[in-house]
């Protein structure tokens, strides 16, 4: 297995988050805000969005291997109705790929957002044909909940996505 850490993003991380996030392979599994080419100005703009926000109810942080970012996971706890709920969030580098990194990193930070918020469940919404993802989630302790039936548009297409979830008193703190 390959090691890796889980910080803050820093500035200097923008090169090696635009040559990590550069691939088409990650941007189409990922929500439109990701963009596809993903240039050192869009690493910029995402950095300093994570530095400037530290504040809110959100960890965000960089996956770090051999000293470079080569990918980023982080939770968000959601408004409204939904305040005691949490959305996960990740990629990773493709050449990073099948080394069951982000599902340990799924584990660590969902560890620590049950730690830090008052919230009883994360969730996932991975698309209905990212198996990769939707391996990492059942890995990482996650329960299949449904699929939402063309739920998303991206790249001029339809999809459908799957909702996974864990609760406070599943997850193994």
């Amino acid at each position: 297995m390959k090691e890796f850490t889980l910080r803050a993003w820093k500035t200097e991380d923008a090169n090696s988050l635009a040559k990590a996030a550069d691939n088409p392979a990650i941007a189409k599994n990922l929500r439109n805000v990701f963009p596809n080419p993903y240039t050192v100005e869009d690493a910029v703009w995402y950095i300093n969005d994570c530095i400037s926000n530290t504040e809110k109810k959100q960890l965000n942080y960089a996956i770090v291997v051999d000293g470079q970012a080569v990918g980023g996971i982080g939770v968000s706890v959601q408004e409204d109705v939904y305040e005691k709920s949490a959305e996960l969030g990740y990629w990773l580098s493709e050449d990073y790929w099948r080394n069951g990194i982000v599902s340990r990193a799924v584990s660590v930070i969902c560890k620590e957002a049950f730690a830090a918020f008052d919230i009883v469940r994360i969730f996932a919404e991975p698309f209905a044909d990212n198996a990769g993802s939707r391996g990492v989630l059942e890995k990482a302790g996650f329960t299949y909940e449904g699929t939402m039936r063309n739920g998303v548009y991206k790249n001029g297409e339809i999809h459908s996505y799957c909702m996974y979830s864990v609760l406070r008193e599943e997850f193994a703190v």
